[in-house]
């Protein structure tokens, strides 16, 4: 019956927009779609509150910069899984990380510390928690030997955060509404597509300067292979 066909077209739509990663919000059924999700790394400026712009150095150092144009501000942000994502330095080559004491260090490789939780609130700012570390809160005690239901304990998120001077917070000190918490996700300017572009040929030409010079001898056998005589 057309009745049933119907049907049965609404199903396969609302199972599809239920797989679909990109309808997928946070735990708290808030926040914006990870419309990135397995896509290219995007690059971006991560602009704290506190006005300073997060910098990834290559030794190591997390800090915020007032300028605009420092090459250590260009990140790459990759998702990792459904609302986590890898922050990497461009320049320094780096990744955002936070050990289990808190603290922000630029780690030389990918691995789970450099794993965070991006959550999108009001008026386009983003914040950035630990996936791995938090502070685990105990569970409220019963109020008498019966006792009610017994509650789960709960963790309290650490937060990347970067202070009113430009210094890193320790990340059992954060909370998701402070301004130190804050980032709004920058595209690039002019000038910072520049610095790539320039960052890119550097690379290149790096790349072809150490590669073994060819002899003479192995032109003349690469010429003679290539020769159409050859198979004649």
């Amino acid at each position: 019956k057309p009745t049933g066909c119907f049907l049965l077209l609404g199903q396969i739509q609302s199972a599809w927009r239920a797989c679909d990663p990109r309808q997928r919000r946070d735990a708290g059924g808030r926040g914006g779609v990870y419309e990135h999700l397995g896509g290219a790394p995007r690059r971006r400026k991560l602009y704290c509150a506190t006005k300073y712009h997060l910098q990834i150095h290559p030794n190591g150092k997390i800090d915020g910069s007032l300028d605009e144009n420092n090459p250590f501000s260009i990140l790459e942000i990759t998702a990792v899984d459904v609302g986590v994502v890898a922050i990497k330095g461009l320049f320094s080559g780096r990744y955002l990380a936070m050990n289990e004491k808190g603290r922000l260090y630029a780690s030389e490789g990918f691995n789970r510390e450099c794993e965070f939780l991006e959550r999108i609130h009001e008026l386009g700012y983003n914040t950035y928690a630990s996936r791995h570390h938090a502070t685990t809160q105990p569970p409220p005690t019963g109020s008498g030997a019966g006792g009610g239901k017994r509650r789960a304990s709960s963790k309290r998120q650490w937060y990347v955060s970067i202070n009113g001077k430009g210094r890193p917070r320790r990340g059992f000190k954060t909370r998701s509404t402070d301004k130190a918490s804050l980032f709004l996700p920058r595209v690039l300017g002019n000038k910072d597509h520049e610095m790539v572009r320039k960052l890119r040929e550097s690379q290149r030409h790096q790349a072809g300067s150490h590669r073994a010079p060819v002899g003479r001898a192995e032109r003349r056998r690469r010429r003679h292979r290539d020769s159409p005589d050859r198979f004649m």
